[in-house]
């Protein structure tokens, strides 16, 4: 999703800062970050970055994904618990603050293993690889209506079910 989102701005994931692929916008409005830490190690970026360039934590949209959420589905939300996601805990413990925006990807599938940790870490499935490209699609349209109208009008056209 984020290189979707840097592909439509023109924006090159091509500097490592704070443990991350960074990026800016010409104008430096936008700035993308794609952390290299393991998932749960996350939140380690998302502090630098922003003690770095002096960001509030309401000015990052952490995009995750999200077993609790039917494959294809978004949902945004302005701040809230981690619901068990150790990415999520590591960035809101880092930050010192829940209220960070988020957008969840939905990634489970109709029949979920026991055993979580392969199933996130395995390849969808050939029928699902549709249903996951029109998820990245509009978490794209959603991170930009995000940057670009605000979270509560984000939230009203994205968090439909598709």
């Amino acid at each position: 999703m984020v290189d979707e989102v840097a592909r439509r701005r023109g924006v090159r994931l091509d500097r490592e800062e704070c443990k991350a692929f960074v990026g800016a916008s010409d104008d430096g409005g936008l700035r993308l970050a794609k952390p290299l830490t393991y998932m749960n190690r996350s939140g380690y970026s998302a502090r630098c970055l922003v003690e770095r360039h002096a960001f509030e934590p309401g000015d990052l949209l952490v995009v995750y994904d999200e077993v609790a959420l039917p494959l294809g589905r978004l949902r945004l939300r302005p701040g809230g618990s981690p619901a068990g996601h150790r990415g999520l805990e590591s960035v809101i413990g880092e930050l010192r603050s829940a209220e960070v925006p988020r957008l969840r990807l939905g990634i489970a599938a109709e029949e979920m293993p026991e055993e979580l940790i392969d199933y996130v870490l395995s390849p969808f499935g050939g029928d699902e690889e549709a249903t996951v490209d029109d998820m990245v699609e509009r978490a794209a349209d959603a991170c930009e209506a995000w940057y670009e109208e605000g979270i509560e009008a984000a939230m009203n056209r994205f968090n439909a079910a598709p």
